[in-house]
C-alpha cells in the first residue's frame, strides 16, 4: 500500500482525548453555555463580547493541550502513505504532531479575521478584544465557521475525498453536516474505516469497517489493518 492516498476525516473525538471538550459533551463545553449563544452569527450580532470571551477561553485551552497518541500515529502514517487530513477541529494538534497536509473545514482557533472581509486574516495566539480592528476598520472575530454559516472549504474537501485509495473517519459519528457527506465523495469501492466510540452501522456505505473504540485505541487496530493490505 506504499504511496497509496489515505484521506482521513477527523472530528472532536480525536481532540477530546487531549482534554479538549466538545460541544456534545454532557454538561456543555463552557459553563453550560448553549451553542446558539456563542457560535452563531446571531450570537455575534447580539453579544460579540461574550463570543470573544468564549473563543479566548478555547484558545487558551488549545495552547495548553498536547497531541495524543492518535494524532501522533496519524502523523507517522506519512512514512508509508500519502496522507491528507480533513479535520472538523479548530485546534492545531495535527500539525503539532507532525502532519503536513491538514485542511481545517471549520476554521482555526489561532487565526482571526475581519468581520466584514473574510479574506483579511491574521495569526492570533492572544485574546481578541472588542475594539481590535482589521485593516479595513472592522472588528476582528475568530476565523471560525460558526453554525448557520457556509463551509467555504467543503468543495476542496470533496475533491480530496474523491482521490482516496482508503477513506478513514476518526472521532466523529458522521452526524455533523456537511462534513459527514464527504464519505459519499470517496470512491465507492475503496476501503473505508470508521473509528469512534459511538460509531453505529451505516447502511448503504460500501466497504465500511467500523471500529467502535476511542481514537487512541482504534488507531492501533487501523494501523494493523493497513499493514495487512
Amino acid at each position: 500500500m506504499e504511496n497509496k492516498h489515505l484521506v482521513i476525516l477527523t472530528g472532536a473525538g480525536v481532540s477530546a482525548e487531549s482534554g479538549l471538550q466538545t460541544f456534545r459533551d454532557s454538561g456543555g463545553l463552557w459553563e453550560n453555555v448553549n451553542i446558539e449563544d456563542v457560535a452563531t452569527p446571531r450570537a455575534w450580532r447580539k453579544n460579540p463580547g461574550k463570543v470573544l470571551e468564549f473563543y479566548n477561553y478555547r484558545r487558551q485551552q488549545v495552547l495548553k493541550a498536547e497531541p495524543n497518541h492518535a494524532h501522533r500515529v496519524i502523523a507517522e502514517l506519512e512514512k508509508d502513505f500519502m496522507v491528507s487530513i480533513i479535520t472538523q477541529n479548530i485546534d492545531d494538534l495535527h500539525e503539532r504532531a507532525g502532519s503536513t497536509r491538514v485542511l481545517h473545514l471549520h476554521g482555526e482557533i489561532f487565526s482571526m479575521r475581519s468581520e466584514r472581509d473574510e479574506t483579511l486574516r491574521y495569526p492570533c495566539r492572544h485574546d481578541i478584544q472588542l475594539g481590535d480592528r482589521a485593516e479595513d476598520g472592522a472588528q476582528l472575530r475568530p476565523d471560525i465557521v460558526w453554525f448557520e454559516e457556509a463551509v467555504p472549504a467543503i468543495e476542496e474537501a470533496a475533491n480530496i475525498a474523491m482521490t482516496a485509495d482508503v477513506f478513514i473517519i476518526i472521532g466523529t459519528s458522521l452526524q455533523v453536516y456537511p462534513a459527514a457527506s464527504l464519505i459519499d465523495f470517496a470512491p465507492k469501492y475503496c476501503p473505508k474505516f470508521l473509528i469512534d466510540k459511538a460509531a453505529v452501522p451505516h447502511d448503504g456505505i460500501q466497504e465500511l469497517t467500523i471500529i467502535q473504540k476511542p481514537a487512541t485505541e482504534g488507531i492501533e487496530l487501523l494501523r494493523q489493518k493497513l499493514a495487512e493490505m
